[in-house]
């Protein structure tokens, strides 16, 4: 067990020109970004390569999970002309790739599935080429508004489990586990063509076999590809680290994933669910 955060860990300074050119770009089209929001430790590698997970529906959750660094609060008015202006942008970039996340918007009547609808037809208009990823709420549960993003069809819906059964009602307390894994599995029955991903974060104090059950869950539920990383605090008031995972559990738990039956795993400390997303889904239409 690891208490004290270790080398493993430690990340080069971002280059604050990079950062700084994408910044400008994206308060341009009044875009968000969960790189900025979230407070990824990729971000500078991310930025320097001008790639980002676009975060769509405003800059605060209605939900207040401790382990998010996203600000909770009166959500933002929907923008009609956001998904126009992350397409422009994603255009702009030359993405391959289109990663779309979102706040939750429990307010909204369809959970804001119309948007990413909207934001998906707008990116498939600018970047017919582009693989498209949509890492989604889980609606509440709303069957209806999972319908509206898969009838859309990204090419990957990813919607994160996020850590195991026994902590959610500390770490996830508003969300439902076998809510998610539903909405997991009505992807990979209805979503045709539409590969169902899911992620999850350890050092919470999950312990591996919990781990290796809920691989097991997902899998049973379809889900084809899969992201392990390590929890980082975002400040004092989120929930502590309790355990820095050591590089060769991620290893062992990848190698675990894989003889399950995953398609891709990406495991490692610094993986997060978008990070080298274009490469798994490169990987994965080649294979």
């Amino acid at each position: 067990m690891h208490t004290d955060r270790p080398q493993w860990l430690t990340l080069p300074v971002p280059e604050e020109l990079a950062l700084n050119r994408m910044k400008e770009l994206l308060d341009q089209g009044r875009l968000h970004t969960v790189c900025e929001s979230a407070d990824c430790p990729n971000i500078g590698e991310c930025f320097g390569n001008k790639t980002c997970t676009f975060m769509i529906l405003g800059n605060h959750c209605t939900r207040n999970c401790r382990f998010c660094a996203v600000n909770h609060g009166i959500p933002d008015a929907v923008d009609s002309n956001e998904p126009h202006m992350l397409a422009a942008t994603a255009k702009h970039l030359g993405l391959k790739h289109v990663v779309i996340t979102s706040v939750t918007r429990d307010d909204l009547s369809d959970g804001g599935a119309g948007q990413f609808a909207a934001a998906i037809g707008a990116v498939r208009a600018q970047l017919p080429k582009a693989g498209i990823e949509v890492l989604i709420p889980d609606f509440k549960g709303s069957m209806e508004a999972l319908q509206t993003v898969l009838q859309a069809k990204p090419n990957i819906l990813n919607h994160n489990i996020e850590t195991v059964p026994r902590l959610y009602s500390v770490v996830r307390p508003q969300a439902v586990y076998s809510r998610s894994l539903e909405l997991i599995n009505r992807t990979s029955r209805v979503g045709s063509g539409i590969l169902p991903k899911s992620g999850l974060m350890l050092g919470l104090g999950e312990e591996i076999a919990e781990v290796v059950e809920v691989m097991k869950d997902l899998y049973n539920c379809g889900c084809k590809m899969l992201t392990l990383g390590q929890y980082l605090s975002p400040s004092p008031d989120h929930l502590p680290v309790e355990e820095y995972i050591h590089p060769d559990v991620f290893k062992w738990l990848g190698q675990e994933a894989q003889r399950i039956g995953f398609s891709h795993v990406s495991a490692g400390p610094m993986v997060r669910s978008s990070y080298h997303a274009g490469y798994s889904f490169a990987e994965l239409s080649q294979a």
